[in-house]
């Protein structure tokens, strides 16, 4: 399962939790057999460092909505030059933002 699927289905929990809000638009998926599915929109949640890529800042004193396990991946350099660099893809634990809690960096 990839990370954008793990971040939707807790997207998903959040809002019927009623911790996040949904955003009023609707997402059609094609699946492989040519069914539509239908999904009701869930406001956005990033990490720290993706809302900080985004240009945003979380906001001073707010804490993380939720904490979930994602995959991290790390690439390793050799020392060596000649030998290729090494992939490591691990679980870890990320806290999430929602929109709200973050402002644009000035």
């Amino acid at each position: 399962m990839t990370n954008q699927m793990i971040i939707m289905m807790q997207q998903e929990a959040l809002a019927e939790a009623g911790i996040l809000e949904y955003t009023g638009r609707e997402i059609e998926v094609t699946l492989p057999d040519e069914s539509v599915m239908v999904f009701k929109e869930v406001e956005d949640i990033h990490t720290y460092a993706k809302w900080k890529e985004l240009g945003y800042q979380v906001k001073k004193g707010e804490k993380a909505i939720t904490q979930f396990m994602i995959w991290k991946y790390v690439q390793k350099k050799k020392k060596e030059t000649d030998e290729e660099n090494e992939a490591k893809m691990f679980m870890k634990k990320a806290s999430f933002f929602k929109r709200s809690q973050v402002e644009v960096k000035s």
